[in-house]
């Protein structure tokens, strides 16, 4: 890792940027980095590392920088920093051909699919931890039990000599296809990215390839439970035959059965195979198939290493026991009483896929049964909403009351001649619901919600209200507005 003994971040506060600029300073490399002046979550892990983002300017790039890593939100034509390193012949990298060439040095298990692999990686990086084998783990998100930051490095790491590595890979314009596995968990794979991916054919194809990376018999440890996961693998066998495939969930009667137990005291329990019985304190079926993941690639690691996976379920099964979440995945961010006295949840999810909001609207459902739930959603892209609208109007039938704002519209693709906006979401949605409500800006939102949170939540759901931002845009910011205004109200 010589070349990245002087490493210049360009879009540092990105989430997997603040988490490799992470990784690299546990290896030694001096850092530093660029990005616009707004405050991101991220610059609190920044601040740790001692790394002021800089504004954008060609005098960042100084003549002992030996690598320059970009994300991919910014161009070499357009950008001062990128420019100027390129003049200057600094080598430039995308992010996920860094992380590419950080999974070569170690041996390495990339997390993927359309669902889940930000919170099955968190998941992963807390086992590894509690079982303290000598690793390192990279999530897309900042994770509680990793210390609030988005990376794990556990307590044996820096004197082993065998390393292992477990990141999130992400199938966005391939990207994962740099990332060098030795084993890969598959969570789901169905329909997404429609910008890049027009057919679900086009993205299941890409999965196929990025399982074909595998080394000869090499592990997919693949979901049982979701069809597209479980025809990906499939495929990857046919053109692959020497892989060595291993399924997990309730569809396969191996050795990581998945069997559902009862939901109670704020837990979910569960047994997998003939390692017995776990238990998870977040909501969602959706997370257990998780949880099972997570435990099957941390077994089969440490059979890897020469380890008897049956000495460490304990741990495992409290380490799974301290798993809280990650920001922005089923985060709960606040609590607050109504005028009336009433109770409200507050939570924020990142959920933008219509499988991902009816999966984790059902968990909600059945982990909180006593609260009226009121969800503000905001749809992430042009391309998606249209591709999916008759998924999405229909993914909101666990919620009780549903508003939906304008479309976010993401910096990678413009409206253009694309025929679709948050209100035909809002109206499409109310053909299926009977209560939906299109607030297009964020203060219309939450008067809305504020005047539902007036209203008695009734006999039927006597433990109060569950309010729940999601979507991958801003408007966590609702649920911000309504606490404030909740707490002026009660003061």
């Amino acid at each position: 890792m010589s070349s990245y003994d002087r490493v210049h971040f360009v879009g540092i506060k990105g989430t997997g940027m603040a988490a490799l600029a992470e990784i690299l300073s546990d290896h030694g490399s001096r850092i530093t980095g660029s990005d616009v002046s707004e405050h991101f979550y991220t610059d609190e892990i920044l601040d740790r590392l001692g790394i002021k983002a800089l504004p954008f300017s060609e005098q960042n790039i100084t003549d002992d920088i030996q690598t320059v890593i970009y994300s991919s939100a910014y161009s070499p034509e357009t950008n001062p920093d990128l420019a100027q390193a390129k003049k200057k012949g600094i080598p430039l990298k995308l992010y996920s051909e860094a992380l590419g060439e950080l999974s070569q040095k170690m041996y390495s298990a990339g997390v993927c699919g359309v669902h889940g692999k930000t919170t099955t990686t968190g998941l992963a990086g807390t086992l590894l931890k509690g079982v303290n084998l000598p690793s390192q783990a990279l999530a897309g998100s900042i994770i509680a039990s990793f210390g609030n930051t988005c990376t794990m490095t556990s307590d044996s790491f820096a004197e082993s000599q065998k390393k292992y590595f477990v990141a999130e890979t992400c199938e966005y314009q391939r990207h994962f296809l740099a990332f060098h596995p030795q084993k890969i968990i598959l969570t789901s794979v169905e329909s997404d990215h429609q910008d890049y991916y027009p057919k679900y054919s086009d993205i299941r194809k890409a999965f196929v390839e990025y399982i074909c990376r595998l080394p000869q018999r090499g592990q997919l440890i693949f979901c049982a439970d979701d069809a597209g996961a479980v025809e990906t693998a499939g495929l990857a066998k046919q053109v692959r035959p020497d892989l060595h495939l291993l399924a997990y969930g309730e569809h396969t009667p191996g050795k990581y059965h998945l069997t559902f137990g009862e939901v109670s005291g704020g837990m979910q329990f569960f047994t997998v195979g003939q390692l017995g019985k776990f238990a998870l304190c977040v909501p969602g079926k959706h997370m257990v198939r998780n949880a099972v993941a997570a435990i099957a690639l941390c077994c089969e690691m440490l059979i890897s290493d020469g380890k008897n996976p049956q000495d460490y379920i304990t741990r495992m099964r409290e380490s799974l026991l301290s798993f809280t979440g990650g920001k922005r995945r089923s985060e709960i961010t606040g609590k607050a009483k109504t005028a009336s006295g009433q109770d409200v949840i507050f939570i924020d999810d990142y959920g933008h896929h219509p499988t991902a909001i009816r999966t984790t609207l059902a968990g909600y459902r059945s982990f909180y049964r006593g609260r009226k739930i009121i969800v503000d959603f905001m749809s992430h892209t042009y391309s998606r909403t249209a591709a999916l609208l008759g998924e999405f109007s229909e993914s909101f039938g666990d919620a009780d009351e549903v508003i939906i704002n304008k479309i976010y519209a993401s910096a990678r693709e413009k409206q253009g001649k694309i025929k679709v906006s948050g209100e035909m979401l809002a109206e499409h949605t109310a053909y299926h619901h009977q209560h939906v409500t299109y607030c297009a800006e964020f203060d219309a939102a939450s008067q809305k919600i504020l005047q539902l949170l007036s209203l008695p939540s009734g006999d039927e759901y006597p433990d109060g209200y569950l309010v729940v931002t999601m979507g991958a845009g801003d408007n966590w910011k609702v649920g911000e507005q309504v606490q404030q205004k909740l707490a002026c109200c009660n003061v």
